[in-house]
Parts: C-alpha cells; structure tokens; sequence
C-alpha cells in the first residue's frame, strides 16, 4: 500500500470527511460538510486545501518544511509524501484544514481556485 492510500484509509475513518471524485478531475478526494479538502493525485502527491488565512497564519513553517510545495495566491498546499512522517504532516494540515474551513467561506472572499495539481513541478528527491 502507498503512502497515500495508507493516509486516504486513515483520513477516511474522520467522521467530518466523505470520499468523493476530485473536482480537479484527478484522483480521489476527500471532503467536508463545507468543501474539497484533499485531493489525492498520485501515490505521493497530495494537494490540501487551506484558507488564506490558514496559510498566512502557518506560512513560515509550511516553507520550512521540504514536503510542502506553495503556490503564491492558491488556497490549496501541495503535500509530497516520502515518508511516514509526512503522512503525519499531512493529517495534521487537515485537522487544520477542517478547523478553517469550519464556518464555510467567509463573507466576500475571493472565489474559488482550483487545486494545484497541473501548477507545481516537483523535483524528485534522492531515491524516487
């Protein structure tokens, strides 16, 4: 089982999370009462989606961290899973996620982009 699909089976058991066809047209995903959270693309690329704020609030440890891709003005975060310890990463990113996306969007925000999917380059690391 990939590293994804061990995070999808996990994320699935959330009570506050459905399975559905991502929006994106690639991959599974999963989401809330309120929108699309995760979007599962490939056995290690997963885009999260996050609110402005959420990304602001965290950015300086999201850019630290060398499994986080983001792109200037989305809504969404790219997670590349290469070990365990970023599926945690990523669980952790959709308890955020979920806490944000809590409310619904808020009153006169932009609209909607899509994920990232398409719009990041990863550079495979040593050993992929």
């Amino acid at each position: 089982m990939t590293l994804a699909e061990r995070a999808m089976q996990r994320l699935e058991g959330w009570r506050d999370l459905s399975a559905v066809p991502a929006s994106c047209g690639t991959g599974r995903a999963l989401r809330s009462a309120h929108s699309e959270i995760v979007h599962f693309h490939s056995d290690h690329d997963v885009d999260l989606h996050l609110t402005v704020g959420a990304i602001l609030r965290f950015h300086h440890d999201l850019s630290e961290s060398t499994a986080i891709r983001i792109i200037p003005g989305s809504r969404w975060v790219t997670v590349h899973l290469d070990c365990e310890t970023d599926v945690d990463l990523l669980l952790s990113l959709v308890s955020v996620a979920l806490k944000a996306h809590g409310g619904g969007p808020p009153s006169g925000s932009p609209p909607m982009t899509g994920c990232n999917f398409h719009r990041v380059t990863l550079v495979p690391r040593d050993g992929d």
